[in-house]
């Protein structure tokens, strides 16, 4: 393997790997393709992966996925395609193994757990806007395409190449969006009397050792936004805080240690 294929990243070779799909594979795979990559990262070299992080993913994807087993073919199919090209010597695929008895319990099940993804109605409102906008731009790259096409030496053909990445990325973030508002539920704005802390609530924690007050808003993983204080149902805080209410104590395990907060305000 040459030195410059050991320094491809996951995002780019994603998109190569996808790119040679037949045009009616290319839909199915993108999605599973590109959380694979989102994982990891974009900028992160493929041939940096160890077998034991390509295990983690597996279990992680197994421990909460009833359609598990399908996303591991998929990125098994990546990963073999990756060592055929040459860009990874080790065969990684063999480490994305399933639990063990998972398969029955997923399959029975699949038809009766419906995932579904609660949204404030600015988060909705916000993924509505986001798919208008990119499929206005599905033309303009679909045309870029057709142009950078017109020049027949593919082998060189850097437009092309980039025209189609582009496009890849734009398909997969439209295919994502339209997913999560098919099973999106728009949270009521009214205040519950209960006061106790849920999806797009706004909570003040005062930090008990240092004295010093944050402030959060819980929602959903497709809504998080660290710089406005927006913070995933599923983070620590966030599984920490959940249901709580004014007044509790809160302590959050952290790799630094365990943080201990006290709830002042939810609204």
């Amino acid at each position: 393997m040459s030195g410059s294929n050991q320094k491809l990243k996951l995002g780019e070779t994603s998109s190569r790997f996808l790119g040679s799909l037949p045009p009616d594979e290319v839909g199915v795979s993108q999605q599973v393709i590109y959380q694979f990559v989102r994982w990891f990262g974009r900028e992160r070299p493929l041939d940096d992966l160890t077998a034991n992080e390509i295990a983690n993913y597996a279990q992680r994807i197994s421990s909460s996925d009833t359609d598990y087993q399908r996303k591991l073919d998929l990125v098994r199919a990546f990963l073999n395609y990756a060592r055929k090209t040459g860009w990874i010597k080790k065969n990684m695929a063999m480490h994305l193994k399933a639990k063990k008895g998972k398969t029955k319990l997923a399959a029975s099940h699949k038809q009766d757990t419906p995932t579904t993804v609660s949204l404030t109605k600015q988060g909705y409102n916000e993924i509505k806007k986001e798919l208008a906008d990119l499929k206005s731009k599905r033309p303009l790259i679909i045309n870029e395409i057709r142009r950078a096409a017109e020049d027949k030496d593919f082998r060189e053909n850097a437009p092309l190449d980039a025209a189609r990445e582009r496009l890849s990325h734009l398909e997969g973030r439209i295919i994502e969006l339209e997913e999560t508002l098919k099973v999106a539920t728009v949270l009521n704005d009214k205040v519950e009397v209960t006061h106790k802390v849920g999806t797009g609530d706004s909570v003040v924690l005062l930090e008990l050792a240092s004295g010093e007050e944050v402030h959060y808003t819980i929602v959903s993983p497709k809504e998080v936004a660290p710089t406005s204080g927006k913070i995933s149902i599923a983070s620590p805080i966030g599984r920490a805080i959940i249901g709580r209410g004014c007044g509790d104590t809160i302590e959050i395990e952290v790799p630094a240690g365990r943080l201990r907060y006290q709830s002042k305000q939810v609204k």
